[in-house]
């Protein structure tokens, strides 16, 4: 069901390590464009990919040199999100006003399961208002977003209390964990 929702260029809340997020396919702009609409969100901000492994992120992002890769793999599958050097080709609604690309490989078992069965990552942006307190349920996914949402994938969250840490390739933790 998620696959086809995602495919129809859906919006789908589905639960990550420690909030619900929102996605879509990465490569579709409408759908990104409705992702921006629903949350009040300047597409200046960019968005997360998320994805199962590093090479579903790879056609997104320039090469890594191989201490940066290194660092970068270590800490997956996790909930860190890095700052990668996009690829040119890499689109602006997902890049922002930036030259990097906000990334995680995930270890959450619906995240892992959702981007293994559409065969792609996903985007992943908390569900949640612009500047509003992230949904910790799927009843408050729900009460935020009412029938603008496509699909509501059931699951529990990851145990953590806060949205994904966020590093660039400097070493600098931009959100903390």
């Amino acid at each position: 069901m998620a696959r086809r929702v995602l495919q129809s260029g859906g919006i789908i809340a589905y639960p990550t390590e420690g909030v619900w997020g929102l996605g879509c396919d990465p490569a579709n702009p409408s759908a990104i464009e409705a992702i921006f609409r629903l949350k009040g969100r300047a597409a200046a901000k960019g968005l997360i990919l998320v994805a199962a492994e590093f090479r579903q992120l790879e056609p997104w992002l320039a090469p890594l040199d191989p201490e940066a890769r290194s660092r970068v793999l270590a800490s997956w599958p996790g909930p860190v999100t890095w700052l990668l050097p996009a690829r040119s080709s890499a689109p602006p609604w997902l890049r922002g006003r930036h030259a990097t690309l906000a990334v995680r490989v995930s270890d959450h078992p619906v995240v892992q399961s959702l981007c293994r069965t559409a065969g792609m990552p996903l985007v992943s942006t908390s569900a949640n208002r612009s500047g509003g307190r992230p949904a910790v349920s799927a009843f408050e996914v729900r009460r935020i977003f009412g029938k603008d949402i496509d699909l509501i994938v059931p699951g529990e969250l990851g145990g953590r209390k806060r949205p994904s840490e966020i590093r660039d390739l400097s070493g600098r933790v931009l959100r903390p964990g």
